[in-house]
């Protein structure tokens, strides 16, 4: 299968998993402790936190889960420094994979020789090629977050689903710039470990396309389980949809702004929005 660039070349579909000098045991490890520091970590907080939410009284739908909360409502400089600290830390793992993606060739270059393949830009993570990310990443929100949207409404009313909270952040200058700046540190996480580093280590390890995907997107559901099964279904259902597209594509770049865009919408719009319109749930 071939794809043409926005300036008209040829692309090619996947990035070649194949030359790596590394051990398939180094691979291995490599992506057990990157999970271990990030998602896949915070995959057992999410099935813990839920097995809580299961056996308190009262129904899902009664209890909320609350994502960018104050760390010190009442003294602001403070509570935005813990703010951007927590953004920042956040894209340690990130640094991680691409020191790791960099080792692949060695620090000199490609396995032709050429700088821009090696590190981040393996799995399509760069500013190369804005012209196709920014419009297909815009499109992919679009009907990802709009249907995303439909199923949490279903499923709370269903009373499958938490209260989702997704911002509760005090009425400060810097409320919006923190949230947008966590929806953006969001998406660059998940898309380059759930999607970019996993899908390419796993190729390295010999998976099956379908394994390959199918670990991907159960990874994604289970970290997002703490918002119910609601959110289990629908991040996995966004797993799928962001491995096809990867495998087309190449690039996780568009996913990026794709997520972005959803959370971004979220985290605002629930800010603007909460206690202003009847059919959004609050707590």
């Amino acid at each position: 299968m071939r794809l043409t660039r926005d300036d008209g070349r040829a692309a090619t579909p996947a990035p070649d998993p194949a030359p790596c000098a590394l051990p398939a045991r180094a691979l291995r490890h490599e992506l057990l402790l990157v999970l271990g520091v990030s998602l896949g970590a915070s995959a057992v907080r999410a099935l813990v936190s839920f097995a809580g939410v299961v056996t308190r009284p009262g129904g899902l739908s009664e209890q909320a889960a609350n994502l960018n909360t104050s760390r010190a409502p009442d003294r602001p400089w403070l509570d935005l420094a813990w703010q951007l600290v927590s953004i920042s830390t956040a894209l340690v793992p990130v640094l991680l994979v691409a020191h790791l993606l960099l080792r692949e060739y060695g620090y000199g270059g490609g396995p032709d020789g050429s700088p821009g393949q090696r590190g981040l830009r393996l799995i399509g993570f760069d500013l190369t090629r804005p012209r196709f990310d920014l419009p297909w990443g815009a499109v992919v929100a679009a009907g990802i977050g709009g249907s995303g949207l439909a199923l949490y409404l279903g499923a709370h009313a269903a009373g499958a689903n938490l209260t989702v909270v997704p911002e509760s952040l005090p009425e400060v200058w810097w409320k919006y710039p923190v949230l947008i700046a966590s929806a953006v540190q969001n998406s660059v996480v998940e898309e380059v470990i759930v999607v970019g580093f996993l899908l390419r280590r796993l190729d390295q390890l010999g998976w099956s396309a379908t394994g390959s995907l199918a670990a991907s997107a159960l990874l994604r559901g289970t970290y997002h389980l703490y918002q119910g099964i609601g959110g289990f279904f629908g991040n996995v259902a966004m797993g799928v949809i962001f491995v096809w597209l990867y495998r087309r594509w190449g690039r996780v770049m568009p996913l990026v702004v794709a997520h972005a865009l959803i959370d971004i919408v979220a985290f605002v719009g629930y800010g603007l929005l909460a206690g202003r319109v009847d059919w959004l749930p609050t707590p």
